[in-house]
């Protein structure tokens, strides 16, 4: 049975808000995600007295449970009836941009999808709830057609923000929402080197993060601008079977590419020049970066220590694989300066990328209240269906002139480090 019943627009006008809120304000988040819009009130200076989250994900629950034991978990979208939530402050949500998303083959490009249903909740919800303020989001490749369907129902154009502005990803994403004279963020200047824990940066800006990001390997960044991957410092390696202290050289953004001749694909290394990451997505090698380093063995010289040239083919992904290089293999790359091995992104540095605080991802509550730790491939997945904090709490902040506030300072920038509990 086809859970995504079909859903009648109601015919009446988007609220338009703007209206002055108290101090305390309420909200309803769709597709809630890690509730990144809790973070982002809260960074925004703005105290949330009461915040409804509707969210099917387990592991993204449970991760809101751990950092806002508060929230109150509403289920299914699919499955409200809205009205029970009537006159709240807030409505504000993204629903997922996989049928839309230009990364997608046979992406939907009319009403008649899952994902335009998805949509219509939101829309839903802002009729019936009738809230001061609502904020939707989703991505910037969506096709023509959807782009202008949502704005039709919004009454409203769309303000493109490139995270890029605020972290080290570049991500383009198009907001629709009542609040009114929102500007473009300042740019921070943030680079990829600034949110690497122990690397060198092979791109200046990530690519984009998505749920998939877990299963990156070197292919996704050069190829597709996808999965950004990182590579290790090395101070020492081994070379025609000498010891031989190595200090990284100066990094440099590149992208390897697969291009096509008469004799067929071929890869082809473009060097970046906008000093910024690709889009963190979903698939984990859709964002990558790296490290100089030499062709020959890392440490011991095992399976996942051997550092391979991307001009040959690809190693055996191994399901189980350790070391540096494990279940991919290190590739090194020839660039115009020397030679660099590539890594994913730690999940602490996928974090950095969506503005979150360190290890905002590392634990969970589950259903039956116990605390437990969140695999690293749920947590690239969560990261890359989130938001990029800062960007929304941008947003936000140009309603603060219409909410009376209390003595509620901003918590910071993600540049706040958090100690694993």
């Amino acid at each position: 049975m086809n859970r995504h019943k079909s859903i009648v627009i109601l015919k009446c006008k988007i609220y338009k808000g703007g209206c002055y809120l108290k101090n305390d304000v309420s909200v309803i988040s769709l597709f809630d995600g890690i509730s990144c819009g809790r973070l982002a009130f809260d960074r925004a200076g703005i105290k949330v007295g009461s915040y409804k989250a509707f969210e099917i994900d387990k592991y993204a629950k449970a991760i809101s449970r751990y950092n806002y034991p508060d929230i109150k978990q509403c289920g299914d979208v699919l499955d409200t009836d809205f009205s029970q939530f009537a006159g709240a402050d807030f409505v504000i949500g993204g629903s997922p941009c996989t049928f839309w998303s230009i990364a997608k083959n046979n992406r939907e490009t009319d009403k008649n999808g899952i994902g335009w249903e998805l949509f219509v909740k939101f829309i839903e919800a802002v009729k019936i709830v009738k809230p001061k303020y609502f904020l939707y989001e989703n991505v910037a490749s969506m096709p023509k057609t959807i782009k202008e369907y949502i704005t039709e129902e919004f009454e409203t154009e769309p303000i493109m923000i490139n995270s890029a502005l605020v972290s080290a990803q570049q991500r383009k994403r198009l907001y629709w929402t009542n609040i009114s004279k929102v500007k473009q963020p300042y740019n921070k200047g943030i680079l990829l080197n600034d949110i690497l824990e122990n690397a060198v940066a092979w791109q200046d800006k990530s690519c984009c993060i998505t749920e998939a990001y877990s299963e990156a390997f070197l292919f996704n960044t050069p190829k597709r601008k996808q999965r950004t991957i990182v590579a290790e410092s090395i101070k020492s390696f081994q070379y025609d079977n000498k010891n031989i202290v190595y200090e990284p050289i100066t990094e440099v953004g590149a992208a390897l590419r697969t291009r096509r001749n008469k004799a067929g694909n071929f890869k082809h290394l473009e060097v970046r020049k906008d000093y910024k990451l690709n889009s963190l997505t979903t698939v984990l090698t859709d964002s990558m970066i790296c490290q100089p380093i030499r062709v020959g063995t890392v440490g011991k010289g095992g399976q996942g220590e051997r550092v391979y040239s991307v001009y040959g083919k690809t190693i055996c992904m191994s399901a189980n694989g350790g070391g540096k290089g494990a279940k991919t293999g290190l590739y090194k790359i020839d660039l115009p300066d020397g030679d660099y091995i590539i890594r994913k992104l730690t999940p602490v540095e996928a974090e950095r990328s969506q503005t979150l605080p360190d290890n905002y991802t590392c634990f969970g509550i589950d259903d039956m209240g116990k605390k437990i730790r969140i695999s690293n491939t749920q947590r690239y997945k969560c990261i890359g269906n989130g938001w990029t904090v800062d960007v929304i709490a941008h947003i936000l902040s140009f309603t603060k002139n219409n909410i009376n506030l209390s003595n509620n300072e901003p918590k910071g920038s993600f540049l706040m480090r958090r100690k694993i509990d």
